[in-house]
């Protein structure tokens, strides 16, 4: 299995887990609003309150565990990025002094045809 491949699986499985932390914190607040209207005595209030102070701190940390989760796979990316840019600025030079009168010849030909190109417009 690819890198992507399991970033995209690691992706799907946090939005999952959030979309259920969710609906159960919306569940627990329809909860709420029904046995406010009803406003029983027995605690039943204080109950839901607290399942749904604890659905809102459970679907915080998943959230944040998602953000620091990207944030470690861009911190990953841009290393990557950064180390192929530098490879193929190196690339380019060694082949720049090695070929210098190919590539003046090839930057000459795109310039050329650029400039009909723009020309014409």
């Amino acid at each position: 299995m690819t890198q992507t491949t399991m970033d995209n699986a690691a992706r799907a499985g946090a939005k999952e887990q959030l979309a259920a932390n969710l609906r159960r914190v919306i569940a627990d607040a329809e909860d709420l609003l029904a046995a406010t209207a009803q406003t029983d005595a027995d605690g039943s209030i204080s109950e839901l309150r607290r399942r749904i102070q604890g659905s809102i701190s459970a679907a915080t940390d998943a959230v944040m565990d998602s953000i620091s989760s990207a944030r470690e796979r861009m911190a990953d990316a841009d290393a990557v990025v950064r180390e192929r840019a530098r490879y193929a600025a190196s690339v380019s030079d060694d082949y720049v002094h090695d070929h210098p009168w190919s590539t003046i010849g090839a930057a000459a030909a795109v310039g050329f045809i650029l400039g009909l190109l723009l020309s014409r417009r």
